[in-house]
């Protein structure tokens, strides 16, 4: 599938298309919709680079929330290590 973006709109966000790319690579893998592998393919980068990308702009590479962190200490106690 391909998309077209129209010179306008790029023009109207600032953006070249390597920068839009980009900016949609990262916004889907914040979200969690891509993993960092196919964030850096959309974004037409190594996924090396993908990762000095993020942290430029001092993203996590990893999502670790509360529900994260409540398994862990389920599975550390239950392997008796807590």
């Amino acid at each position: 599938m391909s998309v077209l973006i129209s010179d306008e709109i790029l023009q109207a966000a600032a953006f070249t298309p390597s920068e839009f790319r980009q900016e949609i690579a990262l916004h889907l893998f914040q979200t969690g919709r891509l993993t960092l592998r196919y964030a850096s393919k959309l974004a037409d980068i190594s996924p090396d680079t993908f990762r000095q990308l993020l942290k430029q702009r001092k993203l996590p590479r990893y999502s670790y929330d509360v529900a994260d962190f409540e398994l862990d200490l389920k599975n550390l106690q239950e392997l008796g290590r807590l």
